[in-house]
């Protein structure tokens, strides 16, 4: 049989009044799982179900009980004659293919002869035997259904827990990155800041290298330049120290005012200091008199000592020697710068 054979068949499979052949081939395509077929079988089965209430109640004759009785009897003595019955075969719920399907001769003939609206009875009761098996299928897939469906809905709230807690992840996550992206702009804002700090600072390191510059620049010509004015003034007593065999390269000039008793001493080319020496100024009379001391370092080719002295009218010549840092009160060292008055 076509699938669409079988789909013609399935409202007289509802009924149970299909042929024991045809039936067997729609029970094993049935239980094959056919979706449509397996729909198309419960709507009929509903259908069926409420065929019963659409009949007429009609009382039954008086000779029914009679007229049944006696087809039985009749068919028991036909079975002891030696003919076989396929009643005694059938299994429970089978009898109604017994009753579709007759088999044998005398059968039609007793059904031809018993009235229509027996008949119909009959049909009807099995009708309504089918409706009560498609009711008991129909309960059992229905709670087939509601295990399915319990389990659907168990399924579902566990996906919408899994669903609940990965929106809480993705909004702590989203949390996150808003907190990150606030520092870094807070980061970016403070380099910036920074980085304006630094270009300040650097414009204001050039003016000073600029202004250092200049200051060196000036401080090179005032040695020369103080000389050139105390030279001017008429009272200033002078003595020029020339270089001993200590340091034959350097020379000396010593100024004195008598007005503000101030010394000026201005050298060059004199030897960088030792560690732990300094070179100090002698005054050479009766007993030396130490003027004062200053540092050469190394690199430096000349030196202004400017130092407030007492009056020295009995000074006869002037010393640079080089001696131990803090000194005592005579020369100890050698002589580097000698001059005389």
């Amino acid at each position: 049989m076509t699938h669409g054979e079988l789909e013609d068949a399935i409202p007289l499979y509802a009924i149970g009044a299909l042929e024991r052949s045809e039936r067997q081939v729609l029970d094993a395509h049935l239980l094959s799982g056919c979706p449509s077929c397996h729909s198309a079988l419960r709507e009929f089965q509903a259908v069926a179900a409420a065929l019963p209430f659409g009949l007429d109640i009609v009382a039954p004759p008086r000779l029914l009980k009679a007229s049944i009785m006696a087809a039985k009897v009749s068919a028991v003595g036909h079975d002891t004659m030696g003919h076989t019955s396929d009643l005694s075969r059938l299994g429970p719920g089978k009898w109604m293919k017994h009753v579709s399907q007759p088999d044998s001769r005398s059968t039609i003939a007793w059904m031809n002869g018993v009235p229509r609206w027996i008949v119909g009875s009959a049909v009807a009761a099995a009708v309504a035997g089918s409706v009560a098996m498609a009711w008991i299928a129909r309960d059992s897939h229905m709670t087939d259904d509601s295990v399915a469906l319990t389990q659907w809905k168990a399924q579902a709230a566990s996906a919408a827990s899994q669903s609940a807690e990965l929106q809480r992840q993705l909004e702590e996550r989203e949390q996150s990155l808003l907190r990150a992206r606030e520092e870094l702009h807070r980061s970016l804002a403070d380099a910036a800041e920074l980085k304006d700090q630094l270009i300040q600072r650097e414009a204001e390191l050039d003016v000073l290298k600029t202004q250092l510059d200049q200051h060196e620049k000036r401080r090179a010509h005032v040695p020369e330049d103080e000389l050139a004015v105390l030279l001017r003034i008429p009272t200033i007593k002078a003595a020029v120290l020339a270089g001993t065999e200590a340091a034959g390269d350097a020379s000396g000039i010593f100024l004195y005012d008598p007005r503000t008793r101030k010394a000026w001493l201005y050298t060059r080319n004199l030897p960088a200091c030792s560690p732990g020496t300094e070179y100090r100024l002698w005054m050479l009379s009766e007993n030396p008199i130490s003027v004062g001391a200053f540092h050469i370092g190394p690199g430096e080719t000349s030196h202004l000592f400017v130092q407030s002295v007492p009056d020295f009218p009995g000074a006869k010549a002037f010393s640079v020697s080089l001696e131990p840092v803090g000194g005592g009160r005579q020369p100890a060292g050698a002589p580097y710068l000698r001059s005389y008055l």
